[in-house]
């Protein structure tokens, strides 16, 4: 016992304090066996202590997954109870006010509630079939349920309809036309299609962060589609989150485009000229600005914080993925996480643990890290839902 103590804290004497934390007092006991660190790269083998450094970061068992905001928390208590009275008022508070990024990730979270408790919404139908709210979540529900699918191209056809209703009755509204984005995407719509859609959208909101993201998902999966090369798909994807995210208002979500357009790169089968390191880091830099602007565990950019810190540890910048991890506090997020395994937030916490035991042991950079992978079997990263919530089985 004294031998691990004076071990531990020579380890301490070298650990490196991050921007704005505190110098760790000591270490606390973690369930993670030191082995499995090893074995899946977190730190090499040899150097992995016991336990690590809290440095910050909130307790495992405080860190929920995809947890609602103070407004949604209550509407899906009332939905498990079979009510839907207070969804329809969320939904037309935020369209009467014009809260479209709000709107949206409602949208999508009462969605995923009603494919596995769908009572309440079923009543909502029956009560206000023409309501505009009830025609966008049937349309992002109709979406939803054959994503998943091998046969996803031809089922969401059958979802057409419902879509076009939802455009047909939003008004000034973007998130329909987001449906409508991703719809397209998913029936593998051509880009001439495509455009169509998107300006609709931005003639709705130029700078609507959801529409944004369908569309850079849209440029990512035409890869090889269309005469596509992979080179050229990613080039594509870099110019258009660059642009896109120059012309953010401060504060936008846009802002972190560049990062995800770096994720969809450094998770992909590559082929042909790599992008530039320094094209990269600059994404992760824009990134890491736009989370400075967010208070600490703020839920509503915790998925751009969950993505980025995904990204850092692919280019081995431990200290500052280390500071998005205090900034996200409790909240972890499906994506990007589902994408390594059928559970999200053991996946967060294995690499939060190894970020942290990898600063702490004041290792040069490159010296091991989180290797993620793809599944295998994995069709399609971005499916419609992953904004505020899981949409299906693995698919982010």
């Amino acid at each position: 016992m004294v031998d691990t103590m004076l071990r531990l804290r020579a380890l301490l004497r070298h650990t490196r304090p991050s921007r704005n934390a505190p110098r760790p007092a000591g270490f606390v006991p973690h369930g993670l066996a030191r082995d499995a660190l090893a074995r899946n790269g977190l730190v090499p083998d040899g150097l992995v202590p016991r336990g690590f450094v809290p440095d910050g970061l909130v307790p495992d068992d405080e860190v929920l997954l995809d947890a609602p905001d103070g407004r949604l928390s209550p509407v899906l208590a009332a939905a498990g109870r079979g009510e839907h009275g207070p969804a329809a008022a969320l939904l037309a508070g935020t369209r009467e006010a014009a809260e479209w990024e709000a709107r949206d990730g409602y949208v999508r979270r009462l969605a995923l509630f009603a494919r596995s408790r769908g009572e309440w919404f079923d009543a909502w139908c029956a009560a206000a079939p023409d309501s505009p709210d009830v025609l966008l979540v049937g349309a992002q529900l109709a979406v939803d349920r054959d994503w998943a699918s091998p046969a996803r191209a031809e089922l969401l056809r059958r979802a057409a309809p419902s879509v076009a209703a939802a455009t047909a009755g939003g008004g000034g509204d973007p998130v329909p036309w987001r449906i409508a984005l991703d719809h397209a995407r998913g029936v593998r719509a051509g880009h001439a299609a495509f455009e169509r859609l998107w300006v609709e959208a931005v003639r709705r909101a130029p700078h609507h962060y959801g529409c944004h993201v369908a569309a850079l998902r849209y440029l990512a999966g035409a890869c090889g589609f269309e005469g596509t090369s992979r080179a050229e798909c990613h080039r594509e994807c870099f110019d258009f989150a660059e642009r896109a995210a120059q012309d953010a208002l401060p504060g936008s979500l846009v802002q972190a485009l560049p990062v995800r357009a770096a994720h969809a790169y450094l998770t992909a089968r590559r082929s042909g000229p790599a992008v530039p390191r320094e094209r990269l880091d600059a994404a992760a830099d824009r990134a890491l600005a736009l989370s400075a602007g967010y208070a600490p565990a703020d839920p509503w950019p915790a998925e751009v914080r969950n993505l980025l810190v995904h990204v850092l540890v692919r280019l081995r910048r431990w200290e500052d993925a280390l500071e998005q991890l205090r900034l996200i506090g409790p909240c972890a997020t499906s994506f990007p996480w589902e994408r390594e395994g059928e559970d999200p937030l053991a996946r967060f916490l294995h690499v939060r643990a190894g970020v942290r035991l990898r600063v702490a042991s004041g290792l040069p950079p490159g010296a091991g890290g989180p290797r993620p992978a793809r599944p295998r079997g994995a069709r399609d990263p971005y499916p419609p839902g992953d904004r505020t919530g899981r949409s299906g089985p693995r698919d982010h």
